[in-house]
């Protein structure tokens, strides 16, 4: 028996039926013949090649494998997303970003253990079977659907302003001081909105030289379980107050967030720290509600969550709209806000393009009184316009 016939009799077997045991038979047909992995392993590579057609990024793979499956399935990917690396095309700043983030793997994690090949071979059907299943997503790349690409990081080292934006929100992470985290967030925004404005006068400018226009990108930000509704919410309130918009597909666990690139990294550097301020405030919160002899409950958390993005939404969009404020007086920026205006314009008409169709939806379970209150008294030391309802693709 040829080894291309035994992949392709365990494929047929078992990668379009969802029975356990026709996966027993795959799994069992590819155990017995050791010389059928390297063709296994060049069939894993052509769906991930496959996967990067339909829209998807290395980071999606992770994520969506690490939801349906085990760890065992992520290091499989993960040994084969560095494999098909290689032999793909350049695909810029972000892409290999997600390649330097993939969980460590060894490098030979997709070829069979000196034992039990016939777990090892049930393992790599069931990350197939996903793969072969996932559906088409919007394409986030420069480029598509006939655009012009715009400046994007690639060959930009990090700016000043990015860096001491770091340095602010690592600092807010790290304090145990309220007062200290809230000045030291606001400071964050701050900059945030002047940053944006410094790179959308810039991009003017460079457009008016007669180079190409910059256009919104995109890019996708996961939205962890659990309580990822609240965590949507939250990521949708800082990429509106960053100039951006924000689409949750709840289904695969991640937000598509629109934008300039510059503002597109300051939303992913934000969303993160307060992320992790509001879960630190949370885990206090609790310790707090524990002492008063209260067990801790899903409800409390998810209320503290759904308060919390809430009114770090409004400090954000208050802290962007003064700081943008700020800029625009004067007569040397007179030409400022048609500029931002067309750079609203341009996010609006990408976002409607890339979703067509979206919906909104009500937050659900934020009905606990002491978790709203905690909620809004962290986001409140965190320092963090009104909200637009969460949409989804």
């Amino acid at each position: 028996m040829s080894t291309p016939s035994t992949v392709d009799r365990a494929f047929e077997t078992a990668l379009y039926d969802t029975a356990d045991d026709a996966l027993d038979t795959a799994a069992s047909l590819l155990a017995a013949d050791p010389a059928a992995d390297p063709e296994l392993a060049r069939r894993g590579e052509e769906f991930v090649a496959t996967a990067w057609r339909r829209g998807w990024q290395p980071a999606d793979l992770v994520r969506i494998v690490r939801r349906e499956l085990d760890d065992a399935h992520v290091r499989l990917v993960a040994a084969l997303v560095r494999a098909q690396a290689p032999h793909d095309r350049a695909r810029g700043p972000r892409w290999a970003a997600q390649l330097d983030d993939l969980p460590d793997a060894d490098a030979d994690a997709t070829a069979p253990p000196r034992t039990d090949r016939f777990s090892h071979a049930t393992a790599v059907l069931e990350l197939y079977r996903l793969l072969v299943r996932l559906p088409g997503l919007e394409p986030l790349e420069a480029g598509a659907a006939g655009e012009a690409p715009g400046r994007d990081r690639e060959n930009r080292p990090e700016s000043r302003a990015l860096a001491r934006i770091r340095a602010l929100l690592a600092k807010a992470e790290a304090t145990g001081y309220p007062e200290e985290a809230e000045a030291l967030s606001a400071k964050a925004q701050e900059l945030m909105a002047r940053h944006s404005v410094d790179e959308a006068l810039l991009a003017a400018q460079t457009q008016g030289s007669g180079t190409s226009p910059d256009m919104p990108g995109a890019c996708r930000i996961g939205v962890e379980p659990p309580y990822e509704q609240a965590k949507a919410v939250l990521l949708d309130a800082v990429a509106d107050a960053n100039h951006c918009r924000a689409v949750w597909n709840e289904p695969f666990g991640f937000s598509t967030v629109v934008g300039f690139e510059a503002d597109l990294e300051a939303v992913e550097l934000l969303y993160t720290s307060l992320l992790v301020q509001a879960e630190a405030a949370m885990t206090k919160a609790e310790a707090g509600q524990r002492a008063g002899g209260r067990k801790r409950t899903k409800t409390f958390r998810q209320s503290f969550l759904a308060a919390y993005a809430h009114r770090a939404g409004t400090r954000l969009r208050a802290a962007a709209e003064a700081a943008t404020a700020a800029a625009t007086t004067g007569a040397a920026d007179a030409n400022l806000l048609p500029v931002l205006a067309s750079r609203e314009v341009a996010v609006t008409d990408r976002v409607e393009r890339m979703f067509p169709q979206t919906t909104t939806t009500r937050l659900r379970g934020a009905a606990d009184p002491a978790g709203w209150t905690e909620g809004t008294r962290a986001a409140d030391a965190a320092r963090v316009g009104h909200h637009r309802p969460l949409k989804r693709g």
